[in-house]
């Protein structure tokens, strides 16, 4: 692993500063521990609390963070942040659906400014989240997640991939890129049980889809890495047919032919 960005250090920080205690856990993930950040990668950082914050803390936490996250597009010096609150009593022993605390990512801050985030709530991400961050995630502060966090047992990480589909495909329009990489990460998941980058994922699902779709996917994984770049606008044509046969090739690899 490379270094750890200085991003996921100053999301730790805001956040025990609004809570006013250290973290049980801090655990980073997503390409900064596996294969390194890409040009466009978000810092992803589950944090483990003892008390999940209330709804004033939250909105600080949320303020906090929006002054620290990079900006999508907005060629900011410091990356996008992608934070996950957990309470542990929430998560260990293991149920699903585990409960989220807090999140927060640039794809939210619209809803922050308008004070419409998300609440505290049971939410599938969660269990893709501490799955990910056992298989492949780097403790920032206390122990390993292996020894944090109970195991996410496989029939629950494929239904939690399952329930996420309506929320991320319902973000495709404007959002094309993510969606459709994001899309293809959790077909890898599902078919495989690995934890990869968009681009690693991309590659392997384009090698599987009909060689049209597959070059559009080839196109969104190249771009993600700085090598070219894509525009999705009036291509929904491409777009939404691509997405519903990524939709189907998870659902195929969760439940079986």
């Amino acid at each position: 692993m490379t270094r750890s960005p200085d991003e996921a250090f100053t999301a730790l920080d805001v956040v025990e500063a609004v809570l006013g205690r250290p973290a049980l856990g801090a655990i980073l993930s997503g390409s900064a521990v596996d294969g390194g950040l890409r040009p466009l990668s978000d810092v992803d950082l589950l944090v483990v609390v003892e008390d999940a914050p209330d709804e004033a803390a939250r909105g600080r936490l949320a303020v906090a963070l929006m002054g620290v996250s990079g900006r999508y597009g907005g060629g900011a010096p410091v990356r996008p942040l992608d934070v996950t609150l957990v309470r542990r009593a929430d998560v260990v022993p293991w149920r699903y659906p585990p409960t989220r605390a807090f999140a927060y990512g640039e794809w939210l801050r619209a809803a922050y400014e308008a004070g419409t985030g998300p609440a505290p709530g049971p939410h599938p991400d969660v269990a893709i989240a501490l799955a990910q961050a056992r298989a492949i995630g780097v403790a920032l502060r206390g122990p390993a997640a292996r020894e944090l966090l109970d195991p996410v047992p496989e029939v629950d990480l494929r239904r939690a991939l399952l329930d996420a589909l309506p929320e991320l495909l319902g973000d495709l329009r404007g959002d094309e890129r993510n969606v459709l990489l994001t899309l293809a990460r959790m077909w890898r998941t599902a078919a495989t049980g690995a934890f990869v980058t968009k681009d690693a994922a991309a590659a392997w699902a384009a090698a599987r889809l009909p060689s049209g779709q597959g070059a559009w996917l080839e196109l969104a994984g190249r771009a993600y890495v700085g090598e070219c770049a894509d525009d999705w606008r009036g291509r929904d044509a491409v777009a939404v047919p691509l997405a519903e046969r990524l939709r189907w090739e998870i659902e195929r690899a969760c439940r079986g032919p």
